[in-house]
């Protein structure tokens, strides 16, 4: 209750608005006098909590994670390669790599402008082309990394193609 004041700037009016409950009851809560909240007042203090409280935190990892440091990304997908004379068949792999900040950025700023999944897939299958399979760019030039569909089991089915072997 006291951080919902605060963060109301002390406004016992707003707090009834969005609770549902007197100011009466708010400066009982604020005194000390009532301390264990009734089921849909705990419920209402657990849900406006989040939406202020959660913002915070969420914005300082998101802007740490798209400037200095590297997110690390881990997918477990059905791999198949395309090239002409490839005996490498398809199959399930787990990979854990970091991508890079601006690709973290992008994917971000996607998810917080209400990017379905899917949209995702393109940029994250682009991040991890770039760290895992060409190293920034120091090996396996022309590699190319494409999300195709979800395999019978439900793994991502990624499938890549090197027109430099072709």
């Amino acid at each position: 209750m006291k951080f919902l004041l605060t963060r109301a700037q002390g406004s016992t009016k707003v707090l009834t608005e969005r609770l549902g409950i007197s100011r009466r009851t708010i400066e009982r809560y604020r005194s000390g006098t009532l301390k264990t909240p009734q089921k849909r007042l705990q419920a209402a203090l657990v849900e406006e909590t989040q939406c202020k409280g959660k913002p915070q935190v969420r914005d300082q990892t998101r802007k740490k994670a798209s400037t200095s440091s590297r997110m690390m990304v881990e997918v477990t997908a059905y791999f198949g390669f395309i090239a002409s004379g490839s005996s490498d068949n398809g199959r399930s792999r787990t990979i854990t790599t970091p991508i890079s900040p601006t690709s973290v950025q992008q994917i971000l700023d996607l998810q917080e402008a209400g990017a379905t999944e899917e949209d995702l897939h393109p940029l994250v299958v682009e991040a991890i082309t770039e760290s895992y399979f060409t190293e920034w760019g120091t090996r396996a030039h022309g590699l190319r990394a494409d999300f195709y569909a979800r395999s019978s089991c439900g793994f991502p089915v990624l499938t890549q193609s090197n027109s430099s072997l072709l």
